[in-house]
């Protein structure tokens, strides 16, 4: 090891670095899970995915100019070729335009359960944390007694009572979906409501619900976030079941599910009719769930450096 002498060290004049130029930058929470996310070479790989699939379901069904709902009796069964990419079905359609327009209803589907998944659960479940007492024990016994039922048997009974409508099917997939979100919520809220501005606000006379919205459910925010990655692909792959079973929507309609449906039934002789709708399908879940994977190491607080 060299000895330390006088030459080795250096004079720095007073003034000459400004303490701030040495100082370790200062980094939010968002932009280090999103540095750390930039590091993830599959859930950018997932999130570049994902933004090709949302121009594909945005644009692809006008963009090769064929008619994917007009009955053409000429061109039915077609096999994939230079003017019909995907083929057509049995009626002579144009099954690529079908499958982009069938995966935009289903993503549809997908968000709007996961808007109402998302708000009824972060309003039930703070409202059970914030007030406690009698009305979490109400409201919890409520949570538990629909938790207790199969989501599978009530989602189907839906389906048979009502048409099987776009409507009918948010309805069906949403009604017990929410009650994980609420029970998320609730533990975390019950946390955050000992903090000092929450007391702070309580002192200051803010009422409960700017409190709830204002103060509480933003700290929730990336619970949020992991919670939205993992529904939409789980109610992508629902609405497909559904429909697959012939409990989801009509057939008359376009969908993921009802194109699978349709091509299983000529799965023999025309495997084409059921194997692009099921490949695109599989890529959208898949990338949105490495996407959740992605999203749950940046958003991890402990993983922070």
């Amino acid at each position: 090891m060299a000895e330390l002498t006088k030459e080795s060290f250096k004079r720095v004049e007073p003034g000459r670095f400004d303490s701030d130029s040495i100082a370790r930058p200062t980094v939010t929470y968002w932009q280090d899970a999103w540095r750390r996310l930039k590091k993830n070479p599959i859930a950018m790989f997932s999130l570049v995915l994902l933004f090709l699939c949302l121009l594909m379901v945005i644009f692809a069904p006008s963009l090769r100019g064929l008619d994917y709902i007009s009955i053409n009796s000429k061109t039915k069964y077609l096999e994939p070729n230079s003017t019909y990419w995907f083929g057509t079905d049995n009626l002579g359609r144009d099954l690529f335009s079908r499958v982009w327009v069938g995966a935009r209803v289903s993503l549809i589907v997908a968000m709007a359960c996961t808007v109402i998944q998302i708000v009824v659960g972060c309003a039930y479940g703070g409202i059970m944390a914030y007030f406690g007492g009698i009305v979490d024990e109400i409201m919890m016994r409520i949570v538990e007694i629909i938790t207790s039922m199969p989501s599978m048997l009530i989602t189907l009974l839906i389906m048979m009572v009502l048409d099987k409508s776009l409507g009918a099917l948010l309805l069906a997939m949403c009604i017990t979906s929410w009650c994980g979100t609420a029970r998320q919520m609730r533990g975390m809220i019950m946390q955050l409501r000992e903090s000092e501005y929450v007391m702070a606000a309580e002192t200051l006379g803010a009422k409960p619900s700017r409190i709830i919205v204002k103060h509480l459910l933003p700290n929730t925010l990336s619970i949020l976030i992991l919670n939205v990655a993992s529904s939409i692909p789980r109610y992508i792959f629902s609405e497909a079941s559904l429909s697959f079973l012939g409990m989801g929507l009509d057939s008359n309609q376009i969908s993921l599910g009802v194109l699978i449906s349709n091509g299983q039934a000529a799965l023999d002789l025309y495997p084409h009719l059921l194997i692009w709708p099921a490949v695109v399908l599989c890529i959208i879940v898949l990338a949105f769930n490495l996407l959740g994977d992605g999203l749950r190491d940046a958003l991890d607080p402990k993983l922070r450096q």
